[in-house]
């Protein structure tokens, strides 16, 4: 059957400035990390797509070696934009990333100007581009030179492969010398991808300073901390959730402690009490961020993506709830 997206699709979505650029993104974001691999259901893949579009989600964010395994994500991508996106290219924000292992041997990890070209090559015929929007960074890169990895980012600007270029999980300073190292190439770092949510903070440290200080957007990653600050472990641990899955990287059982729980119960009942759900307050909190430009979701269900919009319903917060929030955390 063919997809139509909705009509009314951009009619209840404010979409933000992304730092100082003419870029604007959804508040809302779809992640490819998991859960749209080779190992996943392709039509609840399909799915998940079709529903975020009509929901005024036009932003999808991959990485070379999300799946898994390596590559599939960006291949079922692929797929789905030929059969359904197609017609809609210029609608839409598609970003990818390299800088982690993807294939053997000295060339393909880290930040060499030789590993993030011919990846994103690779990127591009996997999911049947010509461009994506926007190239990342994936991670620093602690021996390359930090002008040979913005270098590569500047050719590749230049070169027509993406339009904007970003940085992932760069530090405070790493920030700011990747931003001028750009700009006085004439490219500049339109967006920075640090993980953030109320169990990790660390960007309140100087990270949103220099981000506001350089004109730069932000779009952070986890922020349910892999679905921790949603219903799901309130009982248990589901069979299909990340904690329950054994291949799933970074993420298993034994982040689901009973010290968390205890705080996630406590987070539930407030989030009842705005009348939220904990996932829709969670995401609200980071959004409260002024130099937090988008979140970026990741989704098994489609139920998870309409959970997710209802978010931006009530995004304020009272000075009381923060403090209480602050408290149950600390």
């Amino acid at each position: 059957m063919q997809y139509i997206p909705s009509e009314s699709r951009y009619d209840n979505t404010k979409y933000n400035r992304c730092g100082r650029s003419g870029l604007k993104l959804p508040p809302i974001s779809l992640g490819f990390w998991y859960n749209f691999g080779g190992y996943d259901s392709f039509e609840n893949c399909r799915a998940m797509v079709h529903r975020a579009f009509d929901l005024g989600i036009t932003h999808f964010d991959l990485a070379n070696n999300y799946g898994p395994p390596y590559g599939s994500a960006e291949e079922n991508f692929g797929k789905i934009f030929k059969q359904d996106l197609k017609p809609y290219r210029d609608e839409l924000v598609i970003s990818t990333k390299a800088g982690w292992d993807m294939w053997p041997g000295p060339y393909g990890d880290f930040g060499s100007r030789k590993y993030l070209i011919a990846s994103l090559d690779q990127s591009l015929k996997r999911m049947g581009l010509d461009y994506v929007d926007i190239f990342y960074h994936h991670r620093p890169d602690p021996e390359t030179p930090l002008e040979e990895t913005m270098g590569a980012l500047d050719h590749i600007a230049r070169s027509g492969k993406a339009l904007y270029v970003g940085i992932s999980q760069y530090k405070p300073e790493e920030t700011k010398q990747a931003a001028q190292i750009l700009r006085s190439m004439g490219t500049p770092l339109l967006i920075h991808q640090p993980k953030y949510n109320m169990f990790e903070r660390w960007i309140e440290e100087g990270l949103l300073d220099v981000l506001k200080e350089e004109g730069v957007g932000s779009i952070v990653f986890s922020p349910l901390a892999q679905g921790l600050l949603t219903d799901k472990y309130l009982k248990d641990i589901p069979s299909d959730s990340r904690a329950g899955k054994e291949y799933i990287r970074f993420f298993n059982k034994s982040n689901v402690t009973e010290e968390k729980l205890a705080k996630i119960r406590k987070l539930n009942d407030l989030a009842k009490e705005r009348n939220q759900s904990l996932a829709q307050m969670a995401l609200a909190w980071v959004l409260r961020q002024p130099a937090v430009t988008t979140a970026l979701i990741g989704t098994s269900k489609v139920s998870q993506i309409e959970n997710a919009i209802g978010a931006l319903q009530n995004l304020e917060f009272s000075e009381a709830e923060l403090k209480k929030i602050d408290t149950i955390l600390s």
